[in-house]
């Protein structure tokens, strides 16, 4: 390929240009590979000469990107194929979480695989932002240790936050009582994230784009968080739509009823006061006991007992969120909605009411059905989706991290 083609814009694609583009499209073709394919087979997808996709391939497995399979047993003449592979022992992500009554720390490896989890229950709305980053550090601290002995290279991390986020300012967290809080300046006070580049965003978004990666099949879809607070993630055509400001995907404070309870956010009626999870438990009778595990698997096993009034607990949920789910997809026209954190496993109690409302209140409903289906990833979208927001900044462009090795 001649160094001097142009790009669409009419600018010269310098050589540098040329070999950055083609890492990414050898990476991203073995990425997205049913089976693990040979270099031969990569040249022939990609249009690249099988001598430049030897190279690139050379480049990617020094650089820990890629890793060479043992070939199978071959029974005829000639050489088996090697296939390649996403390196698991390549870099690796640190996802954070800060949540209304839990943290979380999570290292996801080149291949997407989650390799260490760690969690603590706690809520966090008396705590305010330092002390509970000081916590967090403490929990990723852990999570680094093990991916150490791992022999992991942590190539970054991200944080989800719940709140509006505008490059590393959280403008605000309602539920937090955070308000124009700088988390990455706090978390850089403790030495466990020396030399680990950070970034944050909201923490529907990162859970979003988690799914989107676990269920590559659907590119347009929302992608609604269930949690104390309640958030949406929208990705239309394989994107993160985030708005002009990047604060779309406020759900939780759509008006269910104008007239309704405050809500922490100044307005009433939000939705977060009908469906939100402590709304629903309180709703339900079920004790609020610090462990938001414990209570929701309480909530659970009472609704699948046929308990009377955690039934009529779910039930207005389901109305509730059926209601600002239409209103939503009246808008975007989109067919899909993912409910993530505590709605997905309340999904067998949900899914009926919530469609009963998308029946009655979506224009197009009668002949444009819309998909409401539980979150791949359950509980563990958020920071999972931190996590693997690192790697798939190595996918996207493999040449600035070779170059730094």
């Amino acid at each position: 390929m001649h160094a001097r083609l142009l790009n669409p814009r009419g600018a010269p694609v310098r050589q540098a240009g040329v070999r950055a583009h083609n890492l990414a499209l050898v990476l991203r073709h073995v990425a997205g590979a049913a089976t693990p394919p040979s270099r031969a087979a990569i040249a022939a997808a990609t249009g690249l000469t099988r001598a430049t996709v030897s190279a690139l391939v050379d480049d990617l497995v020094a650089g820990t990107l890629l890793t060479e399979l043992t070939p199978a047993p071959r029974a005829g003449a000639g050489r088996p194929a090697v296939g390649l592979a996403l390196s698991p022992d390549g870099p690796a992500g640190l996802g954070l979480e800060v949540n209304v009554d839990y943290l979380s720390a999570a290292v996801v490896d080149f291949t997407g695989h989650v390799r260490h989890r760690v969690v603590r229950h706690l809520d966090q709305r008396p705590a305010g932002a330092d002390r509970t980053l000081q916590h967090l550090s403490r929990l990723a601290g852990e999570a680094l240790t093990r991916a150490g002995t791992d022999g992991l290279t942590i190539a970054g991390g991200a944080l989800a936050v719940p709140g509006l986020v505008t490059g590393d300012l959280v403008k605000v967290a309602p539920n937090l009582d955070w308000r124009d809080v700088d988390p990455i300046a706090l978390l850089r006070r403790a030495t466990t994230f020396k030399d680990i580049p950070l970034t944050v965003d909201n923490e529907a978004n990162l859970a979003a784009l988690g799914e989107l990666h676990a269920t590559p099949g659907t590119p347009t879809f929302v992608y609604i968080s269930g949690e104390i607070g309640i958030g949406a993630g929208i990705v239309v055509d394989g994107a993160l739509f985030r708005g002009v400001r990047g604060f779309s995907g406020e759900i939780g404070h759509i008006p269910v009823h104008p007239d309704g309870p405050a809500c922490r956010c100044g307005a009433r009626g939000c939705l977060e006061q009908y469906a939100g999870q402590e709304a629903i438990l309180r709703a339900a009778g079920v004790p609020l006991t610090g462990r938001p595990d414990e209570s929701l698997a309480t909530l659970a096993a009472w609704a699948a007992a046929g308990d009377a009034t955690t039934l009529t607990a779910l039930a207005g949920a389901a109305t509730a969120l059926g209601t600002a789910v239409s209103t939503v997809v009246n808008l975007l026209d989109v067919d899909t909605v993912i409910l993530g954190g505590s709605y997905a496993p309340l999904l067998p109690w949900l899914h009926d009411g919530v469609n009963l409302e998308i029946a009655r209140r979506v224009l197009t409903a009668a002949w444009t059905p819309v998909t409401i289906q539980a979150a791949t990833l359950g509980p563990s979208a958020a920071v999972t989706g931190a996590g693997d927001s690192v790697i798939r900044t190595i996918r996207d462009d493999p040449a600035t991290w070779l170059s730094r090795r």
